[in-house]
């Protein structure tokens, strides 16, 4: 337990801390002393103030010691502490904890643990057949072997061929937690609550552009393909929206021309309405008047 009540020659061991201290950091960052406190029986630390502008706040801690019945007073250490109103670091978080999405560069790698709560096993080949089950003497009895040097192929080989191709290869897959944290990153970035989707005159899970995705996450996501749009190449959910909607705006199409029709078989008589002002004359005039004889 720590003593209550410095040690006499311990705590008056202050020109001795103080030497300590300068000759560690230099004489110009050790300032005034600031006090003294007891850490156990016969060990005592004194506390100098750090002049150094880096370290507002903080204090040489020097730490001395005697042997029991002895009267000199030996160095223990020396170290600098942060006080009450010291500038601190960050608390320290693990860089899987910093990592933020779009921080990889290319050639960086991101490995998971193998406790990711986000994954799950997936089909690794370990439930293959038993040897004598149904299975597997259905399995031989379709192979047919004319070659007595060539040994059938095992049932793990068309096993994996038939994984392979549902896509069941993958030793870990997504787990349910998984699929639900993906599902909310997606939804906040395009769902319904976003101001784009408040402000678009329809719903992507009517448009024209909205490309489906697979698996248990295509019932409420797909992929945009409108390269107008703000999200194209994105996971958008069905119930996000823009303005490029494919039936938002319809441009109807331009009314076509009816075709010139010329009717050259029937003459049409048209009224004429002479003007006497310029020198016209009646049609039905005297001869006299138009200057014949």
């Amino acid at each position: 337990m720590r003593s209550r009540t410095p040690d006499r020659l311990c705590a008056e061991a202050v020109e001795l801390a103080r030497q300590a201290a300068e000759e560690a950091v230099g004489p110009e960052a050790v300032g005034p002393h600031l006090g003294v406190q007891a850490d156990a029986d016969r060990v005592v630390t004194h506390n100098f103030e750090c002049l150094d502008a880096a370290y507002r706040g903080w204090h040489w801690a020097v730490t001395v010691a005697r042997a029991p019945r002895a009267k000199n007073v030996t160095l223990d250490e020396v170290v600098l502490l942060p006080g009450p109103d010291a500038v601190l670091a960050p608390e320290w978080v693990p860089w899987s904890e910093r990592l933020r999405p779009g921080d990889m560069g290319p050639g960086d790698l991101l490995p998971t643990g193998a406790d990711d709560v986000r994954l799950e096993p997936g089909w690794s080949g370990e439930d293959e057949p038993a040897p004598n089950s149904v299975v597997a003497l259905a399995a031989e009895e379709d192979v047919v072997v004319t070659d007595p040097h060539v040994q059938p192929a095992p049932a793990r080989a068309q096993i994996n061929a038939v994984a392979d191709e549902l896509g069941m290869g993958r030793s870990r897959v997504l787990s349910r937690l998984g699929l639900h944290l993906a599902a909310d990153r997606w939804e906040k970035a395009h769902g319904p609550q976003t101001p784009m989707a408040q402000a678009a005159p329809a719903a992507c899970g009517s448009c024209g552009f909205l490309i489906p995705i697979g698996g248990s996450l295509g019932q409420a996501f797909g992929v945009c393909g409108n390269e107008f749009g703000p999200a194209d190449g994105q996971i958008v959910s069905f119930a996000y929206g823009c303005g490029g909607h494919s039936e938002a705006a319809v441009i109807p199409a331009p009314p076509a021309p009816s075709e010139l029709i010329l009717d050259e078989l029937v003459v049409e008589p048209l009224q004429l309405h002479p003007d006497r002002a310029s020198g016209s004359v009646e049609p039905d005039a005297p001869a006299e008047e138009l200057g014949h004889s």
